[in-house]
């Protein structure tokens, strides 16, 4: 009996020493392990901000950050570098894009509202708003060409027109007191407008 209970002790004292050394070895190990390196989180600047704080930044039409997104937003920008000129394409192209899909927009609502009495004053304003967008999607080319060819006067002109066509459309629904269904759009065309001017200004400096 005395021989088991003396057994079964060392038994106890061999398994309890070998968990202390387990212990030690592994402590020892992670103390000699290669750290792992510190991951070092950067903030990627856009390429744009530059010129877009400086066109921007004192601008009553828009601001840097719409600057940013509209400029961004186009893959060309990415090696524009400071080209206030390809900035000043980038912006007219999307203002094209722009009229052309609202033009449409608004088409489909049109279509929407054919017969319906109900809405005869949001008609009679979407007519209005489509002939101002049809004005400048036929200009546009013609204006992005000015534009390309560094034809200051020209180009701002044609700019300028665009957006007041945009500012047009949205004050015609604000007079009838309906709400506009093309605000967001119409705020687009007018910003990128004034963005393609203010570029096409710093491009001749």
């Amino acid at each position: 009996m005395k021989m088991a209970m003396a057994a079964a002790a060392a038994a106890s004292y061999l398994s309890s020493a070998s968990a202390i050394f387990l212990y030690a070895a592994l402590f020892f190990a992670g103390a000699h392990a290669e750290p792992e390196p510190t991951k070092v989180v950067t903030s990627e600047v856009p390429s744009t901000l530059p010129v877009c704080k400086t066109v921007g930044g004192g601008s009553t039409f828009f601001d840097v950050q719409f600057c940013l997104e509209a400029l961004g937003s186009d893959g060309r920008s990415a090696n524009a570098g400071t080209n206030y000129g390809t900035y000043s394409v980038i912006a007219t192209d999307l203002l094209t894009a722009n009229a052309t899909s609202t033009a449409t927009k608004i088409d489909g609502l049109l279509r929407e509202r054919a017969g319906n009495d109900d809405e005869a004053t949001t008609t009679r304003c979407l007519r209005s708003c489509r002939a101002l967008y049809g004005g400048v999607v036929r200009g546009q080319p013609g204006c992005a060409a000015a534009v390309r060819g560094r034809r200051g006067g020209e180009a701002t002109r044609c700019l300028e027109g665009a957006a007041s066509a945009a500012k047009e459309c949205e004050v015609g629904f604000g007079k009838t007191k309906v709400a506009s269904p093309v605000t967001m759009e119409n705020d687009d065309a007018f910003k990128l407008a004034k963005l393609a001017v203010a570029l096409l200004s710093w491009a001749h400096q």
